[in-house]
């Protein structure tokens, strides 16, 4: 079992010492949440909390994504990055690709790349893309992603021609020297499939334990149907659950499968400006590295 830190919405300068701390005591990962824009008027909800109120993202600090793996990897040495998760259709995929490889090679394969579809419409509106055929763009967006990041010490030609993206052989350098994991995120059956065809993992939003359990279920029938057969190292189930906070409960996710368990340890979904200080943080994630990390170590 491997762990992640996951501290979103916080003070953008609390970023680095708190991914210093992770490596120290002991995590694999750090997640990197992702947001673009936080429209003035709207009436989407938001699909991972019980009210589906946005308002808790009005005025956070979010640093663009790649930017701050890439600042958060110049302190570290041996951190993971997680972006959870990369809003995939909205971007241009040569251009993620072009970011995704620079960031790997840089980084020595330290990034586990997580993409999804944005919830928010006004994403789509405010970067010019249609929202309608969202799946489909956001899968051969990934299909880019494959192509243009494949490893190995002398890059490739890969060309595409899909349904909205069309281009002619080319070449990106220096490529990575691993291969990216792709790890979608979401919760719907469509989302579930695609990490299964094309990813090389999912990462689960959050929800009670019931519900995880019914989606991890599901993903196994979903790979069973797909004809699956790769093991942990090779498919990753990153996850939320309460049973990450026990040595118990993490014997528990590793019999259900689960590769990864994400853990924060404040609620991140307040209105307003996250008051915690940053020593109390540091100690939080310490002592959870103490009691569980070490133990299941």
């Amino acid at each position: 079992m491997r762990f992640s830190f996951a501290e979103g919405m916080t003070h953008a300068d609390y970023y680095a010492p708190l991914a210093q701390a992770c490596e120290a005591a002991g995590y694999t990962s750090m997640t990197i949440a992702d947001s673009l824009i936080y429209p003035q008027e709207s009436d989407s909800k938001y699909p991972y909390t019980d009210t589906g109120d946005r308002e808790f993202l009005l005025g956070k600090e979010f640093i663009e994504t790649f930017i701050l793996c890439a600042h958060l990897f110049a302190v570290t040495s041996t951190l993971r990055l997680t972006p959870f998760v990369l809003k995939l259709p909205v971007r241009p995929p040569v251009l993620v690709a072009k970011q995704a490889s620079s960031l790997a090679f840089l980084s020595g394969n330290r990034l586990g790349l997580g993409v999804g579809l944005s919830p928010w419409p006004e994403d789509f509106a405010a970067l010019g893309v249609p929202w309608e055929r969202r799946g489909k763009r956001m899968d051969e967006c990934m299909d880019i992603l494959r192509g243009l990041t494949r490893p190995g010490e002398e890059p490739t030609f890969f060309g595409y021609h899909g349904e909205f993206f069309d281009f002619e052989p080319l070449q990106q350098c220096p490529a990575p020297t691993e291969r990216i994991p792709l790890l979608v995120g979401g919760h719907s059956d469509a989302a579930l499939r695609r990490a299964v065809r094309k990813g090389d993992g999912w990462m689960h939003a959050g929800g009670d334990g019931e519900e995880l359990d019914r989606l991890l279920t599901r993903l196994a029938e979903i790979r069973a149907e797909e004809g699956d057969t790769r093991g942990p190292s090779e498919f990753e189930v990153h996850v939320i659950s309460y049973d990450a906070y026990t040595l118990d409960g993490v014997k528990r996710l590793e019999d259900k499968g689960v590769t990864d368990c994400i853990v924060g340890f404040r609620l991140p979904y307040i209105k307003g400006p996250d008051t915690e200080p940053l020593e109390t943080k540091i100690k939080h994630l310490e002592q959870y590295a103490e009691s569980i990390i070490a133990k299941v170590s």
